[in-house]
């Protein structure tokens, strides 16, 4: 099992051990950029064993991607917190609430999401918001689905990514409208 799929009925002690790997990597980034964080480090302020860190995750940009999948499900979430005939020009609230909540722990989000929307994070932000815009757009019967879902990931991911490493400059409710009157056009296009 990869940390990005779904768990079935799981162990509490193996959710609980997670829990705290995933704190402590958070704890370990506020201090370290990723690529300075050891399993050491990590495994000592979990308080849990070097073995018990492996059997949970194979390396730590995996536990990274763990930590991180909230990012991902927020993102999804913001962009489709509107009901009826969206706004064209002004975001929903949730989506530069969800651009201003990531400055805590931006640097890991860097780390993970490179410039364009690629990484691991953003592979999971992709297949994660394609596949939601896809159902979304099959269930209104709307007009090339997969086509639009696709862009609509790879539109929201680039432009994540890019404001995040300061390719794209505004305050995260300007980053909020423009990518959102992005989005809406995509999803008139065709």
């Amino acid at each position: 099992m990869t940390p990005e799929e779904p768990r079935a009925t799981e162990d509490p002690r193996a959710s609980r051990t997670r829990a705290r790997l995933r704190e402590a990597l958070l704890d370990e980034c506020a201090r370290h950029p990723l690529h300075e964080v050891s399993v050491a480090a990590l495994v000592r302020r979990a308080g849990v064993g070097r073995a018990t860190f492996y059997v949970h995750y194979p390396d730590l940009e995996a536990l990274a991607v763990d930590a991180c999948a909230d990012v991902v499900r927020e993102a999804v979430e913001a962009l489709h917190a509107w009901r009826g005939r969206p706004d064209p020009v002004h975001a929903p609230a949730a989506l530069p609430e969800f651009f201003a909540g990531l400055a805590p722990h931006a640097a890991l989000y860097r780390a993970l999401l490179a410039p364009g929307g690629g990484g691991p994070l953003g592979r999971v932000l992709h297949r994660d918001l394609r596949a939601y815009s896809l159902r979304e757009r099959e269930l209104a019967g709307a007009a090339d689905a997969p086509l639009v879902a696709s862009a609509v990931a790879a539109t929201f991911a680039g432009v994540l990514a890019d404001w995040l490493h300061g390719l794209l400059d505004g305050t995260p409710r300007e980053i909020a409208d423009q990518a959102w009157q992005l989005l809406v056009a995509l999803h008139r296009s065709r």
